[in-house]
Parts: C-alpha cells; sequence; structure tokens
C-alpha cells in the first residue's frame, strides 16, 4: 500500500501542468552535452541537429517512471513518421548519462530508436524556463531503484532549423504530448 501510494504522488507531481516555458519565436537556447542512443553515450549539439532539419526537445522528469516510460515509446514508436517528417527528436532530463543508457537502449521505452540526453545540473531545463524540483526522498522509479535527481517538468519544444522555437506543448498526458510534437512537424514540413 504504501509503494502504491509513494507511486500515485510521485506520478502526480509528474502531471503538473506547465509553469512557464518559452513562447513560439523566442530563440532557442543552444546546448551541447551527453546523451545516449542504444545504449551508447555521445555528445549532443542542438546546433548539430538543427543543421539536419527541425528538431523536438522535450523535457520529462525521469527515465524509468510511468509517464515518462509511456512518453519515450511512443516517440520511439512514431520515429519513423518524425524522420518522415525530416525532424529529429531529443529528451532531455535530470537523469544521469549512466541511467539514459540503460533507458535508451531498453525495448520497451526507447527501444535504441530515441536520443536522450542528461542535464544532471538542470542548466539546460533553466535555460528553457523549465521549472525544475527537487528530488523526493525515497522516490524509486518502475525497476525499483532510488531516483537521486531532481525532475523538470514535462514541456517540449518544436525548434525550426532557424534556431527559433515554433511551438511549446506543456500540459496535456504524456502520449496527446508526443502526438501533437508529431503534428506539428508534419505541418512544419508541409510549410
Amino acid at each position: 500500500m504504501k509503494k502504491l501510494l509513494l507511486s500515485t504522488l510521485v506520478a502526480a507531481a509528474f502531471a503538473l501542468p506547465v509553469f512557464a516555458a518559452l513562447d513560439s519565436g523566442a530563440p532557442a537556447p543552444m546546448f551541447t552535452t551527453q546523451a545516449s542512443l542504444a545504449g551508447k553515450a555521445f555528445n549532443y549539439s542542438l546546433k548539430d541537429s538543427l543543421a539536419k532539419g527541425p528538431t523536438v526537445v522535450y523535457f520529462y522528469p525521469s527515465a524509468y517512471t510511468g509517464g515518462c516510460n509511456a512518453q519515450a515509446h511512443a516517440f520511439a514508436e512514431n520515429m519513423d513518421k518524425f524522420v518522415a517528417a525530416g525532424a529529429s527528436v531529443v529528451g532531455v532530463s535530470l537523469d544521469s548519462i549512466e541511467r539514459l543508457n540503460d533507458f535508451s537502449k531498453d525495448p520497451e521505452y526507447c527501444a535504441g530508436k530515441l536520443a536522450v540526453a542528461s542535464d544532471a545540473d538542470g542548466a539546460i531545463a533553466k535555460s528553457y524556463q523549465i521549472k525544475v524540483g527537487e528530488g523526493r526522498a525515497g522516490a524509486k522509479d518502475t525497476r525499483g531503484v532510488d531516483i537521486n535527481h531532481g525532475f523538470a517538468e514535462r514541456t517540449t519544444f518544436i525548434v525550426g532549423k532557424d534556431g527559433k522555437v515554433v511551438s511549446t506543448i506543456g500540459g496535456i498526458a504524456p502520449v496527446d504530448n508526443v502526438m501533437n510534437s508529431l503534428a506539428a512537424v508534419q505541418a512544419l514540413a508541409k510549410k
């Protein structure tokens, strides 16, 4: 019962509405950080990604938590559609690169298709005006492993090739967030 209550409280905290974020038309802060794809760490650069086309930058609270698992799985399942629209996707959280190496290769979630980036100190999230909350004592992920970091608010930015925010998506269910992101990049591709 205690485990269920704790899981419910953690999930509710992750579902908070968007606090504040960059508006459409604002320049997206460029960043370079460690990321993981299919369990392998690499240096990720938003600037390099934008040179190839629009980029979906989505912030999420933590790997291996209910909503974040569903969102990562939905992005991975739809990755071909994002690529067909000329867009790339990167998830950003305050998870360590070690946790993200596991998450990025997990066939239930990122499935080796979705790059996830480490923002361990929360600086990237803050540059996007994303609310960053403190970690919660005793919080565990869906594997039963302690979550020993803060949580970024779930918010997604569609960044155009010009480096400006095309749209901001937040305050909705994780899978709806993915589908709205896909609709936004598909509309951008038609312009």
